[in-house]
């Protein structure tokens, strides 16, 4: 087999291809992939299209990461239930400029070599194409009847459809098809990738490209990544999507999605999300199997993709950040973390606000305290102190304690702790 898709084979990453790509992929081959602008950030559903251009790249192939920019306006129908709400111009230009500057992390746009990836947006050759031109141009050559039989729009426009589908949507595969035209036609394109889903529109691509330019091109999946237990993945228990915008999801919470996963996913994702070499993971999981509590797979996985993502200075904050919980941490470790990594810590911790003034008045521990919410009465307090059970910033404190403005975390943050594992934050306010 090809090295190419060997090595996706064996990572879990290869779905379907059309007959042919093995030849096609002998020799150097440029391939694409689209990114939909629905936000200015991607999130770690989009991992997996970044991880194969980076593997196309690895084996010596040119990837093209194509922004919808164009196709972004209309909305993709695959997997969709319903119609999305519509992006204007102004906001596709916002989500097209962040999702840029993230895949510019990911892959080598400025080696000069031959595989040196390309970035493109399909907004700027679709912007000045008439509908007039692109029905007599593209659509004529594709009937009602093939658009019909993909399972996309079939699962739409069916009898159990509540829905249906708007004319809108349903062209979205001939825009994402004329997409393939243009960069065969314009970078000598062969090869298009992406999950199972965008099967439909990838397999229109290739035929607009051998009815318009009679020539030959391919597509590629991947299966889409889901949990051992058949739920959709890519969302923390609470819901929310993990992001790869360090403003939306700090890297500790992404440290913590990933370290949080189940064995049977962490055995299955630290081949699909890193690039541990593939007997090195083995032996990870042998080692894994003998002491499952120790979690060691989880941990590799948490760090090989934190690394990868954000970095090693942020690895490092996630590393400390994840620590404070288990009282691992020291006062400097503390100091360390950013505000938004701090805040991301002790998300749920209770907390009570008292203002700037009150601080430098009643510097006393016991004082301050005893304004808080977090004790039932002062005695209470009191006895704590003495039995040096409650720490500040990590510390401990008793009695004859003074707590004042520098031991303020990140200008305004106090961090208490009763025992092992029972937190309180005060949020000081400025007067």
């Amino acid at each position: 087999m090809n090295p190419f898709l060997e090595e996706l084979s064996q990572r879990g990453l290869l779905s379907n291809h059309t007959p042919g790509v093995e030849s096609q992929l002998s020799s150097l081959t440029t391939g694409y992939i689209g990114f939909d602008p629905t936000a200015d950030s991607l999130h770690v559903g989009s991992l997996v299209p970044i991880l194969l251009l980076v593997h196309l790249q690895r084996h010596g192939h040119k990837p093209i990461a194509l922004i919808g920019g164009a196709t972004g306006m209309i909305g993709d129908p695959s997997g969709k239930s319903a119609e999305r709400n519509l992006l204007d111009e102004q906001t596709l230009a916002k989500n097209v400029s962040g999702i840029k500057a993230q895949l510019e992390r990911f892959l080598d746009f400025e080696s000069g070599e031959k595989n040196a990836a390309i970035l493109v947006n399909n907004y700027d050759w679709m912007k000045d194409f008439s509908f007039i031109d692109f029905a007599r141009d593209i659509g004529k050559h594709i009937t009602v009847n093939y658009m019909m039989a993909k399972e996309s729009v079939k699962k739409r426009v069916g009898e159990d459809s509540k829905t249906g589908m708007s004319f809108t949507e349903f062209t979205y595969q001939l825009f994402q098809g004329y997409d393939f035209v243009h960069l065969y036609k314009t970078l000598g394109c062969t090869l298009q990738m992406g999950g199972s889903d965008q099967w439909g529109n990838m397999t229109t691509g290739t035929e607009l490209v051998r009815r318009i330019l009679g020539g030959e091109a391919h597509a590629l999946t991947c299966p889409l990544t889901t949990k051992a237990d058949g739920t959709k993945f890519g969302k923390s228990e609470g819901g929310e999507n993990i992001w790869l915008d360090l403003n939306r999801t700090s890297a500790y919470k992404f440290y913590q999605f990933w370290l949080n996963q189940t064995d049977a996913d962490a055995e299955k994702y630290i081949k699909i999300y890193t690039f541990l070499p593939l007997d090195e993971i083995e032996k990870l999981i042998l080692v894994h199997g003998e002491a499952p509590h120790q979690r060691l797979l989880q941990k590799t996985l948490a760090k090989e993709i934190t690394l990868w993502v954000h970095g090693e200075s942020q690895l490092e904050m996630a590393l400390k950040a994840s620590e404070i919980l288990f009282g691992k941490s020291s006062l400097e470790d503390l100091k360390s973390l950013d505000t938004d990594t701090f805040l991301s810590v002790f998300e749920g911790v209770p907390t009570f606000e008292i203002p700037k003034e009150e601080l430098e008045k009643n510097p006393n521990a016991l004082e301050l305290l005893a304004q808080t919410t977090f004790f039932q009465s002062k005695s209470e307090i009191k006895r704590a102190l003495e039995e040096n059970s409650l720490s500040l910033n990590q510390e401990k404190i008793g009695l004859e304690s003074q707590i004042g403005t520098d031991d303020l975390l990140n200008h305004r943050y106090l961090l208490l702790r009763k025992g092992k594992k029972s937190y309180f934050l005060i949020s000081v306010k400025n007067s």
